[in-house]
């Protein structure tokens, strides 16, 4: 019988150099969506997936997101003095609910190679890995799509997701076959192999990997073989081809809206998504939204 997947990893090492000079003093991940840092976003999504137990992998710089984690006395306090009792209570619960371990990775060696640090906290288990850049707002969240994936088979499961194919140089892609039997209600596929940003002339599919995987770990194994390949990175895709060539993976063509965050343009776009689903915030926006899309179009 297959095991739960109790921990979630979240690379959180990078330097952010696309958001300079927001991200010279503050950690990329700390950037706020509404209300939100990015990496709370992921935290919740892991915890909607029933995996209470979470991994981040930091780097120098990045105490900002202890810091946030972690119980602030004077603040709940101040709080309480000024009748704010429900957030406060809010502020509480954020930390009783999750119990979150960090890992340093020293080095910016890249996506495999901050996924590797984290093999002394997850042990040998199947684990899921969630990128904060990658905003996905979806129901079920997209880890429980891949999860029921998972569950069925025991082996590693990525989320996929259709891109143009002048994109595929900014994706890992995959290609393989579809397996009709193990969802009725999304795609998926069993791969036949994945590569590392593709040019586009020679891309083998316009299926890319998005960042949220669930991982067996015979993935450690082949990521502490993996030599360091573009920009001098050890890339988690070369690991999960390994994986290919000795086990089966699998691909969930999620359903559900992503939105890539890591870039400002993304970044933009789901913070006005985020905002357009609070009660409190919605109608106003769609208001501005309206009003100004009226005067770009040179209407009225």
């Amino acid at each position: 019988m297959t095991r739960s997947v109790t921990k979630a990893v979240f690379p959180a090492a990078g330097l952010g150099t696309r958001f300079l000079p927001a991200t010279k003093a503050m950690p990329k991940e700390m950037l706020p969506l509404v209300d939100k840092p990015l990496i709370q976003y992921a935290v919740e999504e892991a915890y909607a997936a029933g995996i209470g137990n979470m991994v981040v992998v930091t780097g120098r710089g990045k105490t900002a997101i202890e810091d946030h984690f972690d119980l602030s006395f004077e603040l709940e306090h101040h709080l309480r003095e000024k009748g704010k009792n429900e957030l406060a209570d809010e502020m509480h619960r954020m930390i009783d609910r999750w119990k979150i371990a960090y890992i340093r990775q020293h080095e910016a060696l890249g996506l495999g190679h901050a996924v590797l640090q984290a093999e002394p906290l997850v042990g040998h288990e199947a684990f899921a890995v969630l990128l904060a850049d990658d905003v996905i707002l979806a129901k079920p969240c997209c880890l429980t799509q891949l999860l029921e994936v998972h569950n069925r088979t025991g082996e590693t499961v990525v989320a996929l997701m259709e891109v143009p194919r002048d994109k595929t140089s900014a994706y890992g892609i995959a290609w393989g076959d579809r397996v009709e039997e193990l969802s009725e209600e999304r795609p998926v596929i069993r791969f036949r192999g994945v590569v590392e940003k593709p040019a586009c002339d020679v891309a083998p599919s316009n299926l890319a990997v998005i960042g949220r995987y669930v991982l067996h770990p015979d993935v450690f194994e082949e990521l502490e073989r993996t030599q360091a390949g573009r920009n001098g990175e050890v890339q988690l895709t070369d690991a999960i081809q390994k994986l290919v060539e000795k086990r089966a993976v699998y691909g969930v063509m999620f359903t559900g809206r992503r939105f890539d965050a890591g870039e400002k343009l993304g970044f933009l776009k789901a913070s006005i998504e985020i905002a357009l689903q609070r009660p409190g915030m919605a109608a106003g926006l769609q208001e501005y939204l309206e009003e100004r899309g009226s005067k770009i179009s040179g209407v009225g």
